[in-house]
C-alpha cells in the first residue's frame, strides 16, 4: 500500500511538472524515493520535543522555553541529492531559526564544511526569511550568504527545499526552482565543499541575531514553535565514517557530475533571484571591498543591488509586504 507521504511526493512532483515543464523538474536520478525516519536518521537532540508521525515518515520539531529538536543523517554521504518538504511556525515567530542542512562539523571541527538553508523567523505581520550559505575547509570567516523572500506562505502548506552536491557544482532549489548555483572554480580552491557531510534538521533559539540583529527575541509565552518535515529525500554516496572511505562507483559520482541546468531552469533561477533576493555577498561591497574570487564575474545581476549588498528593490517596494501568490507562475 501507497503511504499518504510517498502519495503526496509523487502528487507534488506530478503537479510541479505539468506546471511548468523543464523550469521546475526534479533532477534525474534513479531511485529517487522518500525515506522513513528509521531508514536514515537519528534523533541529535530535544527527546520529547521531536516526535514522528505518519508511520515515521514525517518528523515534528518543537522549540520551547525547555529545548529546541534535531535529527540527522544516520551516515555521511560525498555528493548526492538531499531534500524536505517543510512547514515553518505560523504567527509571530521572531528569533526562530529552522535549519535544514549538510555539515561535517563534528569530524572536522578546524576545516569543516557547511551547505545551508536557514529560515529564520519574524514578528507578526513580517515575512519569512530564508537564507543560504556555503562553507569549505572551515573558511567561516568569509560568509556566502544569500538572503531570499518567499512567493508563498512557508507556514500554511509543506513546501520542498533540496541541495544537489556534486564535484563540480552546488545547486539549491525551492519546490523544485533553482534558486542558486556555485560553481567550483580553481580560485575557490578548498572553499568549495569537498569532504564528506551528514545531513540535518534542527530548530533552535537564534534570538541574538536572526530577527532585527537580535532586536526581538524569542517569545516562550507562544511556545511551542513546531517545524514538521517529510517527503525526507537521501540520495548520496554513503560513506564509511571510520576511514571516510565511499562505496560509490564510479559511474554514481559521474551521474551527479552529469546534472546541471536546463536553459528553462537558468531563466527560472534568473527570474527568481531578480524578482526575491534580498541580500548577497557577492555585492557586499562594505564587507568585502574585494570580493571573494567566485564573484569577480556576476554580469548584470549587480546593477541591481547596493553597495551594503542588499538589493535595490528591498527599499523601496517590500518593506513590510506580506506574501503574494503561491502559484509558480509568481516566479515563472
Amino acid at each position: 500500500m501507497v503511504s499518504s507521504s510517498s502519495f503526496f511526493f509523487l502528487f507534488l512532483l506530478c503537479s510541479v511538472l505539468f506546471l511548468s515543464d523543464e523550469a521546475t523538474s526534479l533532477p534525474e536520478l534513479p531511485n529517487l524515493t522518500t525515506l522513513s525516519f528509521e531508514e536514515g536518521y537519528t534523533q541529535l537532540f530535544g527527546d520529547s520535543n521531536l516526535l514522528l508521525h505518519r508511520d515515521g515518515r514525517a518528523v515534528h520539531l518543537a522549540l520551547d522555553q525547555r529545548t529546541g529538536a534535531g535529527f540527522a543523517s544516520q551516515d555521511l554521504y560525498l555528493h548526492g541529492f538531499f531534500s524536505a518538504s517543510i512547514k515553518l511556525p505560523s504567527d509571530y515567530a521572531a528569533g526562530v531559526v529552522v535549519a535544514f542542512y549538510m555539515s561535517n562539523g563534528d569530524v572536522f571541527e578546524k576545516s569543516h564544511d557547511e551547505l545551508d538553508f536557514e529560515f529564520l523567523g519574524n514578528i507578526r505581520g513580517r515575512e519569512w526569511r530564508v537564507q543560504t550559505n556555503v562553507y569549505g575547509n572551515g573558511s567561516t570567516a568569509v560568509g556566502r550568504e544569500e538572503r531570499y523572500q518567499l512567493w508563498f506562505d512557508p507556514t500554511e502548506d509543506y513546501h520542498q527545499y533540496s541541495i544537489l552536491w556534486s564535484h563540480e557544482r552546488i545547486i539549491f532549489y525551492i519546490d523544485n526552482i533553482p534558486i542558486r548555483e556555485v560553481v567550483r572554480t580553481q580560485a575557490m580552491g578548498g572553499d568549495f565543499p569537498s569532504k564528506p557531510m551528514s545531513l540535518y534538521a534542527t530548530i533552535w533559539d537564534g534570538s541574538t541575531w536572526a530577527t532585527s540583529g537580535g532586536r526581538y527575541k524569542v517569545n516562550y509565552k507562544l511556545a511551542p514553535y513546531v517545524a514538521d518535515f517529510a517527503d525526507l529525500i537521501l540520495h548520496g554516496c554513503a560513506v564509511d565514517p571510520s576511514d571516510h572511505k565511499t562505496a560509490c562507483q564510479r559511474s554514481d559520482a559521474v551521474l551527479y557530475d552529469a546534472i546541471t541546468m536546463s536553459a528553462d531552469q537558468r531563466t527560472a533561477m534568473a527570474k527568481f533571484r531578480k524578482k526575491h533576493m534580498t541580500y548577497s555577498y557577492c555585492h557586499d561591497r562594505i564587507r568585502y571591498p574585494t570580493p571573494p574570487p567566485e564573484c569577480m564575474f556576476v554580469g548584470p545581476e549587480s546593477q541591481n543591488f547596493l553597495a551594503s549588498g542588499d538589493a535595490k528593490f528591498n527599499y523601496r517596494h517590500r518593506r513590510g509586504r506580506r506574501y503574494g501568490r503561491s502559484s509558480v507562475d509568481a516566479v515563472l
